[in-house]
């Protein structure tokens, strides 16, 4: 018999002069008697007094900035987002040492979905703000958005510095670490998160998911029902959960799970799951019946097409090798999933025992 397992985020204080200013003097030129005017008269009006008093004074280009931050928030609030960014942007130029600004120019990219930038311009807030949390935390997010992992765990773990304890910067660094394939280096983050939110679905999803790359599968059970508590059924969540339960020898119980997921949403893997949990508990014909559903709902799904093979191999084992029909579509499905996930060698090696 084949026993394998089957593959699985000021106003402006410019200085104008004022209109009087100019009419007063204007008036001293034009008004007086008609007699001729004094030395002192002429003094008074001569160009050169009148040009060291200016019309008006150009702004500097803080003031300018500044305008530009007050008249982006205005619009940012009113919902503008388009002039509001330009303004934001006006004011960076103007002075690039206002954080606000920064800061306002990246909320508007992340909610445009333009996470590069978004990540930039976070980046460059705390720079100017190297003692906040929220600009290193934002950068963080929007680098993992962009599946830049490293760069993001580089940005959440120096938010991390500033505050130990916040909620989200655990749980997502933890989740970077999962995805770069590093649960281990997740693991602290993941159970602080739990420890900081035990309410939150989420962080105990999370940390059952490490648990489970770490083959620790019966702390990965207890942290998945434990989401399921806090949170709506979810298939993938349940999916994971099954797959724990297999792991352990918890067969009837991972056959209930993915009876919920089958009814919440059926999938390939769901089948698969399923035939793979039947196959445990010796129901063959249950379990070829679940293959070969897997393989009708995903044709390019290589665990389905695994799980065919073997249950077709075991029945040429059972026939005493005389069924060649049972050993033919076997390989034929073996192939076919070796083509779709060359990775596998245990299929490899049914392969090249039983062709």
């Amino acid at each position: 018999m084949i026993h394998g397992h089957f593959s699985n985020y000021h106003r402006s204080c410019a200085c104008l002069l004022l209109a009087g200013t100019a009419a007063a003097i204007t008036g001293c030129a034009g008004g007086g008697s008609s007699g001729p005017a004094s030395n002192q008269d002429e003094a008074s009006t001569s160009p050169a007094v009148i040009h060291d008093v200016p019309e008006a004074t150009p702004r500097t280009k803080e003031s300018t900035a500044l305008a530009s931050l007050q008249k982006a928030e205005a619009l940012a609030k009113a919902g503008m987002q388009r002039p509001a960014l330009i303004e934001f942007e006006r004011a960076i130029e103007n002075n690039p040492s206002l954080p606000q600004a920064y800061i306002g120019a990246a909320e508007i990219y992340r909610k445009q979905g333009d996470f590069e930038s978004a990540s930039v311009r976070y980046g460059q807030a705390a720079d100017l703000m190297p003692q906040s949390f929220e600009p290193r935390y934002s950068q963080g997010l929007m680098l993992q958005l962009l599946h830049r992992l490293t760069d993001a765990v580089r940005a959440y773990l120096k938010a991390l510095e500033i505050k130990p304890d916040d909620f989200d910067a655990n749980l997502n660094i933890a989740t970077a670490y999962l995805e770069m394939n590093e649960p281990g280096s997740g693991l602290a983050y993941a159970q602080r998160a739990v420890q900081i939110n035990p309410k939150s679905g989420p962080a105990h999803a999370n940390l059952g998911s490490i648990y489970g790359a770490l083959n620790r599968h019966q702390d990965a059970v207890n942290e998945y029902r434990q989401a399921l508590e806090q949170v709506e059924l979810s298939p993938p969540l349940l999916l994971n959960l099954a797959n724990s339960l297999g792991k352990v020898g918890r067969y009837d119980e991972m056959v209930n799970t993915l009876n919920q997921v089958i009814k919440i949403q059926p999938s390939a893997a769901a089948y698969e799951r399923m035939g793979f949990a039947e196959f445990k508990l010796y129901k063959y014909d249950e379990a070829l019946k679940y293959f070969r559903t897997s393989v009708e709902i995903d044709p390019n799904y290589a665990p389905g097409h695994t799980g065919v093979g073997v249950c077709l191999l075991n029945e040429y084992e059972f026939s005493k090798r005389q069924n060649d029909a049972f050993r033919s579509e076997a390989l034929t499905n073996l192939r076919t999933s070796v083509q779709l996930d060359p990775r596998q060698t245990y299929v490899i090696d049914l392969i090249n025992r039983y062709r």
